[in-house]
């Protein structure tokens, strides 16, 4: 028998109220040796919330006043019989009533255990439950409606419809096999072709989405680069409208990054302000620098800001270099100041990238800046899409597999290669996107999946 779980649901720490979730055939019995409601009738009905007070069975000690919601199996969360213990907020409170619990015969859930019953028993499919953990993950509005549109089963059913025409083809194909006494086999080899080349486009449009649905996701990585004092500090806090970064006069005041998320147009940017990039003799200051340009080179967006009130330098012209062949956007910074780089355009407009004037001081041409990110990344199309996009990884590498066993069977008709050698191919391609949903997926995965859920949920 499968046992009862038990988890604090809500963040650690004080607040209004606590929630201690369970879930198990033994759940009623359980909460009803440690809760006594004000009122006695003691019919359990679900979706049903009772008012009383948790109690310790064996000294009487009133622990707290509590709200107790009842979930009938299977219309619950796990579909198992479920108690949600609404408590005052606060560790102490929480944590005895969890060990209450534990001692009246329930087990400490794993986390994301609760989930993991709900995709189990088939309320949900793997897609879906990993869609909660985005949810709770979720930076943005747009990633959280994202998140919200695929635990709805908005991929699900898309995945499902292509996995429909995948069987219909094999269907076919293996009434060929089983029946060659009727001669239809060029007709369904055509009819094959044209149905999987329609499956591959299928594929290959969900798979194209996900440097889209990963921006969405993960948001944009984007780093300030600079020489010492170009003015990366004061950009990092007029973007984030607040003193986050010390700014001096001092060259080589940044040695580390620092790291926060701003939002445009619904997009999540994960601003990166790194070490001044200088020859210097400084040890620490040079290990600032190194680590400057390891991060660069793995930047969705680079920002190299140009001191424009001096004239470009050696320095400058490392970091130009550095961008050649990154996607970035060189801002001129100080436009409050006298410009003294006016003859250095032609160096700058070479390399082809968008240029802003900006003053990092005073917030003049932020909104500039906003845009040519925006318009660098289509922020705007992926904002207002109401196209399915791919955000997590493990999908897209299942939907590329998929498209390259589709690629394979067509390549294998044309060839005329035996059909059972065919139906290999299109039998791994419903096995790949099967993985997605969970139709058919290893213990390890599913196990590596819900670990990286919270406890509680």
């Amino acid at each position: 028998m499968e046992e009862t779980i038990v988890a604090i649901s809500t963040a650690s720490g004080s607040g209004g109220i606590g929630i201690i979730r369970i879930s198990g055939k033994d759940s009623f019995n359980i909460v009803e040796k440690i809760f006594k409601p004000k009122n006695k009738n003691k019919e359990i009905k679900g979706y049903n919330i009772k008012y009383g007070q948790i109690v310790n069975p064996t000294n009487n000690e009133v622990i707290d006043e509590v709200l107790v919601s009842y979930f009938i199996s299977p219309k619950s969360y796990t579909t198992e019989n479920m108690c949600e213990i609404s408590s005052h907020g606060g560790i102490i409170v929480e944590k005895k009533i969890l060990e209450l619990c534990i001692n009246n015969g329930a087990k400490l859930a794993e986390p994301g255990e609760f989930t993991k019953r709900a995709f189990l028993n088939g309320r949900i499919d793997l897609s879906q439950a990993e869609s909660i953990i985005e949810l709770i993950n979720a930076k943005t509005d747009k990633e959280a409606k994202e998140s919200v549109n695929q635990l709805q089963g908005e991929l699900s059913n898309k995945i499902n419809q292509i996995k429909q025409k995948i069987i219909d083809i094999m269907v076919n194909i293996e009434v060929t096999i089983d029946y060659p006494e009727y001669d239809v086999e060029e007709v369904t080899n055509s009819e094959a072709i044209d149905g999987l080349e329609e499956i591959k486009g299928d594929l290959i449009k969900l798979e194209d989405s996900f440097e889209r649905g990963k921006i969405l996701r993960d948001g944009l990585k984007t780093v300030i680069l600079g020489k010492p004092n170009a003015g990366k500090s004061s950009l990092l806090n007029a973007l984030l409208k607040e003193e986050r970064a010390i700014v001096s006069d001092i060259a080589g005041t940044t040695r580390d990054t620092i790291e926060e998320y701003i939002n445009i147009n619904g997009i999540a940017l994960k601003i990166i302000d790194t070490a001044g990039i200088r020859d210097t003799d400084n040890a620490i200051e040079k290990i600032g620098v190194e680590k400057s340009k390891k991060i660069a080179s793995s930047a969705d967006l680079i920002i190299a800001i140009i001191d424009n009130s001096t004239k470009i330098d050696e320095d400058d012209k490392n970091i130009l270099d550095i961008i050649k062949y990154k996607t970035a956007i060189i801002v001129l910074n100080k436009s409050d100041l006298k410009e003294e780089n006016k003859n250095n355009e032609e160096l700058i407009n070479s390399l082809y990238k968008p240029v802003v004037r900006i003053s990092a001081i005073n917030g003049e041409g932020l909104d500039n800046l906003y845009d040519k990110i925006s318009e660098l990344f289509e922020f705007n199309e992926i904002s207002n899409s109401n196209e399915l996009l791919i955000t997590n990884e493990r999908h897209k590498n299942q939907i590329k597999k998929a498209k390259e066993s589709i690629k394979n069977a067509i390549k294998t008709i044309k060839e005329q290669m035996p059909l059972d050698i065919i139906t290999i191919y299109i039998k791994q391609a419903l096995e790949d996107l099967g993985e997605i949903t969970g139709d058919n997926v290893s213990e390890d995965i599913i196990n590596e999946i819900f670990s990286k859920f919270c406890l509680g949920k």
